[in-house]
């Protein structure tokens, strides 16, 4: 399906009928801002590392000048990098629907830059780092050894994000399944939907009975059912023209 699919007039319908709305995004919407992807990222002098050794309580852990330089290096990418037409649709779909609820599975601050307020945050957010030992957050961490100090206690601060073997923010998966199971409309945008339990969210909203709009440029993941409608195509383009075809002004 192509993402001509997304202005269907019964999604379209749909869409300018809800009150509330639940936003899912994953790793698609921010790699058209040229953000790369957790694997992808491992290039040039990280090419001979596994992203998944990397991000491990263990690896930090064993050797934490290490996990800290390579976050600090995507932490400067994704500081260059701007939001799309995608995350500003989606501050434009806050304008029109009562209650908007914005999960997300990034980690890069994007759709807080381009507007969006309220947004849940499943993996943490690499702009942050906390304290290794008491979990306090410091946003912007002083200058020093890799990694530096936390200024509270001394011990190594970490990035704030969610690490292979941890759990999900209890409130903000709290957030996200309350909004699966009461939203009218679910968007998953550039997400595969394979990796639980964000995959099973869209899923249980569409046994609910809300309509779900699947935005991806693959068709990975993809479920089918009378209440499922896959549009194939980047967000940039699928969502300021699904936002425009409900909202003509």
């Amino acid at each position: 399906m192509t993402a001509a699919a997304a202005l269907d007039p019964a999604v379209v319908a749909a869409l300018r009928g809800a009150r509330r709305v639940m936003v899912l995004t994953g790793a698609g919407i921010s790699a058209e801002s040229g953000i790369p992807t957790f694997r992808d990222a491992l290039t040039g002098l990280w090419a001979n590392f596994d992203a998944e050794d990397l991000a491990t309580p263990e690896a930090f852990a064993r050797q934490p000048a290490v996990v800290w330089d390579w976050y600090a290096s995507r932490r400067e990418a994704i500081r260059r990098a701007q939001p799309n037409a995608g995350h500003r649709a989606l501050v434009d779909l806050a304008r029109w629907v009562p209650r908007v609820t914005l999960v997300t599975q990034n980690v890069d601050g994007l759709h807080q830059r381009a507007g969006s307020a309220d947004v849940w945050e499943l993996h943490g957010n690499i702009l942050r780092s906390r304290c290794s030992r008491e979990g306090v957050v410091v946003d912007d961490p002083p200058p020093g050894p890799s990694p530096p100090p936390c200024p509270r206690c001394g011990a190594p601060l970490r990035p704030d994000v969610v690490w292979f073997g941890e759990v999900l923010p209890f409130a903000a998966l709290a957030a996200a399944e309350d909004a699966a199971a009461t939203c009218e409309v679910l968007l998953s945008v550039g997400t595969s939907n394979l990796v639980v339990p964000a995959a099973s969210l869209p899923w249980m909203a569409a046994a609910r009975g809300a309509t779900v709009i699947v935005v991806n440029t693959t068709a990975e993941g993809q479920r089918h059912g009378p209440a499922i409608h896959h549009a194939l195509g980047p967000a940039g383009t699928v969502l300021p023209a699904l936002v425009a075809a409900a909202w003509p002004e």
